[in-house]
């Protein structure tokens, strides 16, 4: 479940009031899953915890796979026992759907996002989100998301470790 089926109106949420007390619980003002829907990445693609001190990390969106949303998408990288933005020299804490224009693309058209705590090369920092030399979680959140995300067609790409 995720948090956007908290929200929305009476007739919406179907009087589940389990639901309506749990969304005002967490908070009066939530998005409902049409307006929002949001990913978190914690374990990696081989299921261990997501740690910059151990690994260096890709998520890559093959050509036409980015997160479909109608308003706009942002990956946020949050520090797992502060749960705070990662202070970095860069004071990059997101890579979002506006910063489409300055990332570098894939030879075939795909985008793969690095988060990793070691600075990549010059030519590698536009795609580069700063991880802390600790554990970590990132959040995808996508904003008036496509109909294929709530009816499953999109799949997350995996947190892939690097070896």
């Amino acid at each position: 479940m995720s948090s956007g089926e908290l929200y929305g109106s009476r007739d919406r949420l179907k009087n589940n009031y389990l639901y309506r007390y749990a969304g005002a619980n967490l908070g009066l003002f939530g998005s409902s899953s049409d307006e929002f829907a949001s990913f978190t990445y914690v374990d990696d693609s081989e299921g261990k915890p997501a740690n910059g001190a151990r690994h260096s990390y890709t998520v890559h969106f093959a050509k036409d796979q980015l997160p479909p949303a109608d308003a706009f998408w942002s990956l946020t990288l949050y520090d797992a026992k502060t749960h705070q933005l990662v202070p970095n020299h860069k004071k990059r804490y997101l890579i979002n759907s506006r910063m489409l224009p300055d990332l570098k693309r894939d030879a075939d058209g795909g985008l793969t996002l690095a988060l990793q705590h070691h600075e990549p090369p010059k030519a590698e920092q536009s795609n580069w989100l700063p991880a802390p030399p600790a554990p970590f979680y990132a959040v995808l959140r996508l904003y008036l998301p496509e109909p294929q995300v709530s009816s499953g067609q999109w799949k997350l790409p995996p947190l892939t470790p690097l070896k």
